[in-house]
Formats: structure tokens, sequence, C-alpha cells
């Protein structure tokens, strides 16, 4: 095995005599994962680097990201991923620093869950919030029903990136954590948009 690969609980990573490093395990003299993660093939030790609460790219998926830095044709993207992102610069027209916040789409994906980027939109203004990736469908809710709650009762403007990160400017910003803090805790259940709706109705007037 010589190429990192994405693997589940109890993938076998590798056969070889190796030291045992992080999320692994031996059994008959075999070395499996114990999480899901991304398996990196050392020459003495494996190990499994776990992806939980980590965005795992889709192509088609709308992201907000960050510039982390520059290069000579383009920029490096964090997206909340095991890995950076790239967008070259000829896919905008704006200079972008390193901390610029920017939307873009997942348009190609690799084996290893590289993502390429397109449809660049730069924000200016706002700040960034974190959510865990698996609660962003129900952040947006059916039809758009909890964003157009969430724009509804607090005045944001805001833009719901699938891999966990909110941009959010204006409004009502800490009525807004609390609302997804709401979200996030109570994800599982029946309901959650009117709930969510009567709580911003009642704590509309807190700051």
């Amino acid at each position: 095995m010589s190429e990192k690969k994405i693997v589940i609980p109890g993938d076998l990573v590798t056969e070889e005599r190796k030291k045992l490093g992080s999320h692994v395990f031996v059994e008959n003299g075999k070395v499996f994962s114990d999480s899901l993660g991304l398996f990196y093939p050392g020459k003495d030790i494996a190990s499994v680097v776990p992806l939980h609460g980590k965005y795992i790219p889709r192509r088609g998926d709308l992201i907000v990201g960050i510039v982390v830095s520059q290069t000579y044709s383009g920029y490096i993207v964090d997206i909340n991923s095991i890995y950076s992102s790239y967008i070259s610069k000829e896919l905008t027209r704006d200079r972008l620093k390193r901390g610029a916040v920017i939307s873009a789409k997942v348009t190609d994906v690799n084996e290893v869950n590289e993502a390429d980027l397109d449809d660049v939109r730069v924000f200016y203004g706002g700040e960034v919030l974190s959510v865990t990736p698996v609660k962003i469908p129900r952040m947006i809710g059916k039809n758009g029903s909890m964003l157009n709650a969430l724009k509804d009762g607090t005045g944001c403007s805001l833009l719901i990136g699938r891999n966990g990160w909110v941009w959010v400017k204006d409004g009502n910003v800490p009525l807004l954590v609390k609302a997804i803090d709401l979200i996030e805790r109570e994800a599982h259940l029946n309901n959650l948009t009117n709930k969510v709706g009567d709580f911003l109705n009642k704590n509309k007037g807190e700051k």
C-alpha cells in the first residue's frame, strides 16, 4: 500500500509489520483502523488521522472558505476539511488577502477528498460562525424553511456553507448564535423549525 486513502472502522490498513500510531489496532498480525479517517502509509508507522468533525467535500456543494496563503498562480483556501483547496487567480477579479472570506462551489473531488473550487464570491465584512457539518441540512431546512426563519428572526444576512462554516453580517448576531446552538442540540427532534421560530420571536429584543 503506497497511497493515502479514506478508511472506516475495521478496514485493513496494512499487513506489514509497523509501529502502531493513532487510531489503529492489531488483529492476527494485521493492522486495522478504529476510526473514519485518512490512512497515511508511513515507512515505519501505521496511523489514521480521524475525519470526525471535518467536512468531506461533495461535488456541487456550496462552501464558505478562508484564504490562508497565496501562491504565484492562486490561493490556498481552508474549507474545514482534512485538506485545503486551491483557487486559481483566473477565477476571481479581486486580489485576495490572507483571512479573506469567500464562497465557492465544489466542482470536483478526487479519491482522497481534495476539492476543486469554482464560482468564487468574495465577502466583505461580517464574520464566520462554525457549525458541525452534519447539522448543516437542519440549518437550511426543507425548501430553505429554517434558513428563512433564521434570516427573518435575526435580520442577519447569512450564507450557510455545506462545510459547516456560516458567513454572517448585520442583524442580531448574538441571537443567531443562540438559535444555531439550539439547532445543534436538538437537530434530532421533529418540528424544529417551529421551535426555532418561536424562540426567535420570543427573544427578538435581546442582544
